[in-house]
């Protein structure tokens, strides 16, 4: 079995949050929040997810342009057994330990492509030399060794040798991630990271430019790791997927395995957006409630569970899964203050015997007007009529005490559908435990 170039364990990045003039820890937003991963020799691994997902921070992470705040990121380890690491239990290769010069040996094997190539270059120097500066960092002194190696790499990337005078602004923005690319591959390194690398792009550019880091990886022998928020460049080019929600991995696996049988409610939504190229082929795309909540205090148990289509009711209740959903959405709304109290007292204020507060909260959210489950009946209209008397603290109290679903008590495992599918849900473990008590 041949060992990753890369191994990452429980990567973590929390920053402070402070407040006055003595800047008082109040809290820590989890950017990225316990992640793992490996990447093979020649291997191009995705990692997907919403903005704001912690994808980049990711990223900034394991090349230690930002201090991880826990975790290992192994480099050219080998194994990870104890016969690998010092007597202390820390690795030799772990890149979080590294010194300055142990460093800069690190990232001339490891490289960085960023989102934005117009602010990856200085307006006032010529591409050539912004791509050779970094054999110059690295001790190459010979400037005609380093111009012939550059504008061969230009020629390599669908330029000209004669680009290597010409100024930043005289490019597209397509030739300029292709000098950014490039620049990436000037060391030769064994790794590249490419953080959204087509997402600033015009969309018949970004074909072309994935089309070229697909090629080059299999000229260069890389590894990639390819950050994206769009599942089908992920597609287009991936050995590879980790699906990343609030700052942790929520589904892993092959792309095929991920795209074709997502596992994770969350991966199901994203699949359901990317555009079919059959125009008879129907697919229902999954939209999802709500909002990403803050990483600054993330809900507990599956992060995902406040904005999930197959969030799991309490055992004690036995809803039709629609009633369920709708009762959970008010929920979440009423506890994120999504609902718009003055306007609802307003509301109540001005209503009629055809039209009340009561009445649009339920249409609103699509609650029935009658329950069959008393308990479920009194709960909801309790709750609304705290939100009608302006008092949103108690509507929240009386359905958490009600509405609580397994999800936001315990934090999923990771289930193994084989191959190295993995995916973190709750609705796996409760098929497990209802397939064992059948049998």
């Amino acid at each position: 079995m041949t060992e990753p170039l890369l191994s990452v364990r429980n990567l973590k990045k929390y920053y402070s949050q402070t407040e006055g003039l003595l800047n008082r820890e109040v809290g820590q937003v989890k950017a990225v929040d316990g992640i793992s991963l490996d990447v093979s020799p020649g291997e191009t691994v995705g990692i997907v997810g919403e903005s704001g997902c912690g994808k980049s921070t990711a990223a900034s992470a394991i090349v230690q342009l930002e201090e991880p705040t826990a975790g290992e990121v192994i480099f050219r380890g080998g194994s990870r057994t104890p016969a690998e690491r010092r007597d202390d239990g820390s690795h030799p290769n772990d890149v979080t330990a590294f010194d300055r010069g142990e460093l800069k040996r690190f990232r001339r094997n490891v490289q960085m492509i960023f989102q934005d190539p117009a602010s990856s270059f200085n307006p006032r120097q010529r591409v050539g030399d912004a791509v050779g500066e970094l054999l110059a960092v690295h001790g190459m002194s010979d400037s005609q060794q380093r111009r012939q190696i550059v504008e061969d790499l230009l020629t390599r990337v669908g330029l000209s040798a004669a680009d290597y005078d010409r100024y930043p602004h005289e490019f597209s923005g397509g030739e300029k991630q292709r000098i950014a690319i490039a620049r990436a591959l000037v060391l030769n390194p064994d790794l590249i990271i490419a953080d959204e690398p087509v997402s600033a792009l015009d969309v018949s550019v970004q074909a072309e430019v994935l089309s070229l880091i697909d090629d080059l990886q299999q000229a260069f022998g890389l590894s990639i790791i390819l950050i994206s928020h769009d599942m089908s460049v992920v597609n287009a080019i991936c050995d590879r997927v980790a699906v990343m929600y609030l700052g942790e991995f929520v589904e892993t696996g092959t792309v095929d395995a991920v795209f074709t049988d997502p596992q994770h409610p969350y991966t199901e939504s994203l699949v359901s957006a990317i555009p079919t190229p059959d125009p008879t082929e129907s697919r229902q795309q999954i939209t999802l409630p709500g909002t990403v909540p803050s990483p600054a205090d993330p809900p507990s148990g599956c992060r995902f569970h406040t904005r999930c289509p197959k969030v799991i009711q309490p055992d004690e209740l036995d809803l039709d899964h629609e009633t369920w959903l709708a009762i959970h959405q008010f929920r979440q709304a009423v506890a994120t203050g999504s609902i718009d109290i003055d306007d609802l007292q307003d509301t109540a204020t001005q209503q009629t015997d055809e039209w009340s507060a009561a009445a649009q909260l339920r249409e609103s959210f699509d609650l029935p007007a009658q329950f069959d489950d008393e308990t479920v009946a009194t709960a909801v209209t309790t709750a609304i009529t705290h939100l009608v008397d302006g008092s949103p603290e108690e509507a929240t109290a009386v359905l958490a005490d009600v509405f609580q679903t397994p999800c936001e008590a315990t934090a999923p495992a990771f289930t193994d559908h084989g191959d190295g599918h993995q995916s973190a849900c709750l609705l796996h473990t409760t098929e497990e435990n209802a397939g064992s008590a059948d049998g």
